[in-house]
């Protein structure tokens, strides 16, 4: 891999950005200017294990030949339209990802917070249009994360993403997905939708429990509830099925998208039944840039590559990578447990070792991150190599080691 770095000064980057960037992240001290595959490199030209892929979006890897190949072509071609016209692309996107979710209808907006937005939107109107205005309640999650917009945030557990901007949206009550007595009783003839993440991300990579699932499925069928899925993360191949609510046994009415599907295009979509479709009008919402034709192109390309046999990659990646976590779990009294699935894992250490494996990995030039306090999240591109897996887990243990972790 070789990328340029001579025009690069790290330093006058970062500087720029304190004095002219909203300083609302925390950023690591590293410029990152070029990638390949499952590496990046930064303005000094080294070189770093990517196992993060933008926290679930480069799902092809850095710098992919086909895709770089069809955004530019498309760039060549045409990219906007608005929605107030056909392309040719938009349509096709939506009949792929019908055949793989069975869900007839797409909603294209640009990321997964505004494909949250639009699925509580949907289940609100889909019960005005039958008739209940009223039924507007929506249960959620303890430990979920559905975006940072105001109808994704309002249905987010999380206190210190809420209470800077609370009064949120009201009729919102979250129950614990260890509680499927509590789930089922939380579901009456008021409540519009039930959003859940098969597996929560920010919430440490932890999937519903089966008798959580059970209880949404019960209750949800009794009361005429409609289901959200948010696979905004764990969808479109990253656990090594399609959708990660089916090996769950969720059965959604409408499933948010986002990250994965354009490879680093952005691109969200709602997708739903054609009941809830069906009670949607003309004017009920929109998006200026969703459904654009770089977006779908990239899309496109997304798609191939996943019914082309990625998914299959993943599954058996997801395998090998799981394998060597579980064996750093065998191999120190610091580090817990393996949970996940397919290429979305995360490993639960003690708290004084996950406050220094971020930065560890950083010095051994692995990226991961770090959710719900105690979990190191592993999100490597789909893409990533049997060779670079082992690479990654022997430099995940160096770091755990050197953030604390003992090893026998």
């Amino acid at each position: 891999m070789t990328t340029s770095t001579d025009r690069i000064d790290a330093e006058r980057v970062k500087a720029v950005e304190a004095t002219h960037v909203l300083q609302v992240y925390r950023r690591h001290p590293v410029v990152f200017i070029g990638g390949r595959g499952a590496w990046l490199v930064d303005a000094d030209g080294r070189q770093y294990l990517d196992f993060l892929s933008g926290i679930g979006v480069a799902s092809l890897g850095h710098a992919h030949a086909g895709l770089s190949e069809a955004i530019a072509a498309q760039a060549r071609e045409l990219l906007h339209t608005s929605n107030l016209f056909f392309h040719p692309l938009q349509g096709q996107v939506a009949q792929r990802l019908a055949r793989l979710s069975g869900l007839p209808r797409a909603f294209f907006c640009n990321s997964g917070a505004e494909a949250v937005e639009a699925c509580l939107k949907f289940a609100r109107r889909y019960h005005r249009t039958r008739g209940d205005a009223d039924r507007c309640e929506i249960v959620a999650f303890e430990g979920s994360f559905h975006g940072r917009s105001y109808g994704a945030l309002s249905v987010t557990s999380g206190e210190p993403y809420r209470t800077p901007f609370e009064p949120l949206l009201p009729a919102v009550r979250f129950v614990p997905p260890s509680e499927p007595e509590t789930i089922r009783s939380a579901i009456t003839g008021r409540t519009a939708a039930v959003i859940v993440e098969p597996i929560q991300g920010e919430g440490g990579i932890r999937p519903i429990p089966s008798p959580a699932a059970g209880a949404i499925a019960d209750a949800c069928g009794a009361s005429g509830t409609l289901v959200i899925a948010d696979e905004v993360q764990s969808g479109l191949g990253r656990t090594g099925r399609p959708f990660a609510s089916a090996g769950l046994g969720i059965d959604p009415d409408l499933v948010a998208l986002g990250k994965s599907l354009g490879g680093g295009v952005p691109i969200g979509a709602a997708l739903m039944s054609e009941a809830v479709a069906q009670a949607a009008s003309f004017g009920d919402h929109g998006s200026t840039y969703g459904g654009n034709l770089l977006a779908c192109r990239a899309a496109l390309v997304f798609l191939d590559a996943l019914e082309g046999g990625l998914i299959d990659r993943v599954a058996e990646a997801g395998g090998r990578l799981g394998a060597g976590l579980e064996a750093l779990v065998s191999a120190s009294p610091q580090v817990h447990e393996v949970r996940g699935a397919g290429l979305m894992r995360a490993l639960e250490v003690d708290q004084a070792v996950a406050d220094r494996t971020v930065d560890c990995a950083l010095e051994q030039r692995l990226i991961v991150n770090r959710t719900a306090g105690t979990a190191i999240r592993l999100l490597p591109p789909y893409t990533v190599t049997d060779d670079e897996i082992d690479d990654g887990l022997s430099r995940l243990r160096q770091a755990l080691a050197e953030a604390g972790a003992t090893f026998g």
